[in-house]
């Protein structure tokens, strides 16, 4: 017991000192080091911190660019150290012969915090909201079960949607649903995948998800301006729709079926949803499919600096000089958090659209609904088909009657 409380004792006598030491440590001018870089310095680039670095930037030989002359080739007055500093703070001569973007580039510094956001924020809020989705659907799915039509069918159908409306719909949803999930493979592969089935069964899974997600993005940009071209008429919100929200589409209650047209309110949020969407992931991923060939992020970030708006959340504007490599970062995440949005929204309409509710797999089937699931659901498109009907029956009966 003496030896314990002895021990005890030394430890917190030590603790003051060890502190002062840490605190002397932590004050210490970076001049003190020579301005060499510690193994702190490589650790708190890698989470992404900032570091105290000017001492090293100012500390490139003599602090001109005559004393960097020849450096890519003979060394001159230029120390090795001093090159490297030089090119990583963006004072070194780097001129070559070579012509391009990226030639005068040789380190590009914001690579780790690129891959820290990537596999962490990135991946985790967007496999969370996925996984969030999934469980609000099962929940709705216990508590409401399938969405049954109330009244008996009649057997007359209705044609809600033509085979190029059917065949367009179908290409847009079978490929994304391919770049749903080689995207999620391609993003979420060295953290969860790697480990799991080494780096040689994965690099087959990767070389076959980039072939895939490159060339089926062509198939879901064209879809999309089609399904756009198609739909947009009928996707204009109006007054019915507050109506339509208001009772929750008669999704929570049986026997509730407010008015709507071809396209409820649900189906325009849906809509307007891919729509947006779709056209961002599409333009993020041509950033991505031609690198280096687009600077949407700068001039981007030039107009909200305008607002105003960067200095007044965070005191300071947002980078409007962004190197070509930056640029492709930027287009990765941001693609990467519009692609995990859009695989939750899109769950919830497969949902729906499929064993969710009880004659919706038809309309992208066969492209016929019986006019009871017309009648309960789209009452006011209903009408307006059947008021078409009629008055081509009226011309009918009125070109035949002479020929009587």
């Amino acid at each position: 017991m003496r030896a314990l409380i002895w021990i005890v004792l030394c430890v917190m006598l030590a603790f003051p000192a060890a502190a002062d030491d840490t605190e002397a440590a932590a004050t210490e001018p970076r001049a003190a080091t020579g301005g060499a870089q510690t193994l702190e310095d490589i650790m708190a680039r890698q989470r992404g911190e900032k570091i105290d670095d000017s001492d090293r930037r100012s500390n490139i030989g003599q602090g001109n660019a005559e004393a960097l002359m020849g450096q890519l080739g003979t060394r001159g007055v230029a120390s090795d150290a001093d090159v490297f500093r030089a090119l990583r703070y963006g004072s070194a001569d780097t001129s070559t012969t070579a012509r391009g973007l990226t030639t005068g580039l040789l380190i590009q510094d914001g690579g780790m915090r690129w891959l820290i956001f990537r596999e962490g924020p990135i991946l985790t809020y967007g496999l969370g909201f996925v996984g969030f989705m999934v469980l609000i659907i099962g929940l709705f799915y216990a508590f409401r079960g399938k969405i049954l039509i109330d009244g008996p069918k009649t057997g007359r159908m209705i044609v809600r949607f033509d085979a190029f409306e059917r065949f367009s719909h179908w290409v847009m949803g079978v490929s994304f649903v391919i770049l749903g999930l080689s995207g999620v493979f391609l993003i979420a592969g060295r953290k969860f995948l790697i480990p799991w089935m080494g780096h040689d069964a994965y690099s087959t899974i990767a070389v076959a998800g980039k072939w895939a997600h490159n060339n089926m993005a062509w198939a879901f940009m064209i879809s999309l301006v089609f399904v756009f071209i198609l739909w947009v008429k009928h996707n204009i919100p109006d007054r019915g729709d507050i109506s339509w929200m208001r009772k929750g589409g008669g999704l929570f209650s049986k026997g509730v079926h407010p008015p709507a047209k071809k396209f409820n309110a649900g189906q325009k949020i849906i809509f307007w949803s891919v729509i947006v969407l779709g056209f961002g992931i599409s333009i993020t991923g041509l950033a991505l499919i031609f690198p280096f060939s687009f600077a949407m992020f700068a001039k981007t970030f030039q107009f909200v600096n305008l607002t105003g708006l960067p200095q007044l959340i965070s005191g300071a504007p947002l980078p409007d000089i962004l190197s070509p490599y930056a640029e492709v970062q930027l287009a990765q995440l941001a693609h990467g958090a519009i692609a995990f949005l859009f695989i939750g929204i899109i769950i919830a309409h497969i949902y729906l659209g499929s064993f969710g509710m009880e004659g919706a797999i038809e309309t992208m089937g066969s492209g016929e609904v019986d006019e009871q699931w017309a009648k309960e659901h789209h009452s006011l498109w209903y009408e307006e088909e059947m008021a078409k009907s009629k008055n081509l029956e009226s011309k009918a009966g009125d070109q035949a009657a002479p020929a009587e």
